[in-house]
């Protein structure tokens, strides 16, 4: 922009939550926000798809056509309209035009990222992970001169709040799921948050960063957290470690890791410290060792910040070219990668079967760290009294830990569905 533009023209999709928060907060911090972009920065057009009087959006034009984000008066466009479909036209239309591209929407990002990242566009996307934590500008330029070996986060603050209501107040997955939805953190369908695709898309974005690869899901292994039980989160304390729904991401000789799943975190880590809807990452670097960023994770005002934080950027004329690797990348399938493991084993209470499932184990090379098995946890099925045996076994090979516990299930005194939760090794 040139000597005499004063302000930065913005236009605006969306006026949902974050679409309002973002109206308000240039509005109401105004100030602060000029002096450090060194420039207003103003909406001068809105589009939405229904409109919405209630909303005070200045002088700025409202319309329902997205084409009118591309008219002449706008610098910068500013996508918060959600969904994948129609946020992609209007991110092709703005790419078209070379002017600069604002988005918080992770799903087009992780669909479409590949061909957004051209390098000729300017596109800021601060907010399409982990809401308000700058995790995304750290990672571009906070730790530029490092070689990024592992990035771990709790990076959806539904699937966090849910295990930490169960763990904290006793509730049933069912019950703690009705109050998040209630509370309005998890939706009416909420199948994206406890599944895993939520934060396998900003795991795929991140890794992208990171590690300079492709933005692709189909290297992710994805695992929800709905068979997690009040009693694994109890026996996890006891064992020195909270429960976790992590997104993981490594970078090894051999290729990518890159997960979604349930872990055990040692109560050490400060990541296990992180509970209801905060998000959190985690990342190992070679120069700086660990960085943890930690923060809320959704909202209408976390996210805006950092949308207002890539329109600054943008002002300053110092937002980065995005341009991420475009090669064919190898990636790691999880039979392939090595972990400690939790076991939840229902068996029938006698003598001799905790030396079966040791047997077993052993048969497969998989020694054992602890075990926890309480006589006063017994219950009844069918008229046969059993008891949980809780095992964490030392390092093993993925593959080999499903064979091992195929043949346990198959075992006569075995009751039950297997349970079974990797640890996590944020060092190896």
């Amino acid at each position: 922009m040139g000597e005499s533009v004063r302000s930065l023209r913005v236009g605006l999709a969306g006026l949902g939550t974050v679409g309002q928060s973002l109206v308000r907060l240039l509005r109401e911090n105004q100030v602060e926000i000029e002096r450090n972009a060194g420039m207003r920065i103003e909406i001068v057009r809105v589009v939405s798809r229904t409109p919405k009087p209630e909303v005070d959006i200045g002088d700025a034009t409202f319309s329902t056509d997205i084409n009118s984000l591309l008219s002449e008066d706008v610098d910068v466009v500013v996508e918060l309209i959600g969904g994948t479909e129609t946020a992609w036209d209007i991110a092709k239309g703005v790419l078209a035009t070379h002017k600069p591209f604002v988005t918080a929407n992770k799903a087009m990002l992780a669909e479409y990222g590949n061909d957004i990242f051209d390098g000729h566009t300017q596109v800021g996307f601060e907010a399409a992970v982990a809401g308000g934590i700058p995790i995304i500008s750290g990672l571009r330029t906070g730790v530029s001169g490092n070689k990024i070996d592992w990035i771990a986060g709790i990076i959806n603050g539904t699937s966090n709040y849910i295990i930490t209501s169960m763990e904290e107040e006793g509730k049933l997955f069912e019950e703690a799921l009705e109050d998040a939805q209630r509370l309005g953190y998890a939706e009416a369908d909420p199948s994206f948050d406890i599944d895993g695709i939520d934060a396998g898309q900003k795991l795929a974005i991140l890794a992208a960063i990171a590690f300079g690869i492709p933005i692709s899901m189909a290297g992710i292994h994805m695992e929800g957290i709905s068979e997690i039980e009040v009693e694994d989160l109890q026996y996890a304390r006891e064992l020195g470690f909270r429960i976790k729904h992590l997104g993981v991401a490594k970078q090894t000789a051999n290729g990518t890791q890159l997960s979604v799943h349930p872990a055990l975190v040692s109560e050490t880590e400060l990541l296990a410290q992180v509970e209801g809807v905060t998000n959190a990452v985690l990342i190992g670097a070679n120069a700086v060792g660990s960085l943890m960023f930690v923060g809320p994770g959704a909202g209408g005002s976390p996210t805006a910040s950092s949308v207002i934080s890539d329109l600054v950027e943008v002002a300053r004329g110092t937002m980065i070219n995005a341009q991420f690797g475009h090669v064919s990348q190898k990636y790691i399938s999880i039979e392939e990668t090595e972990s400690c493991f939790y076991l939840n084993i229902p068996a029938v209470d006698r003598a001799g079967v905790f030396a079966e499932v040791a047997e077993i184990l052993s048969r497969e090379g998989i020694s054992i760290e602890s075990v926890i098995q309480k006589s006063q946890a017994t219950r009844k099925n069918n008229g046969e009294t059993w008891v949980p045996i809780v095992i964490l076994t030392n390092l093993v090979l993925e593959e080999t830990m499903e064979s091992a516990q195929n043949e346990l299930q198959k075992s006569a005194s075995v009751v039950g569905p297997i349970r079974r939760i990797r640890v996590s090794q944020f060092n190896s």
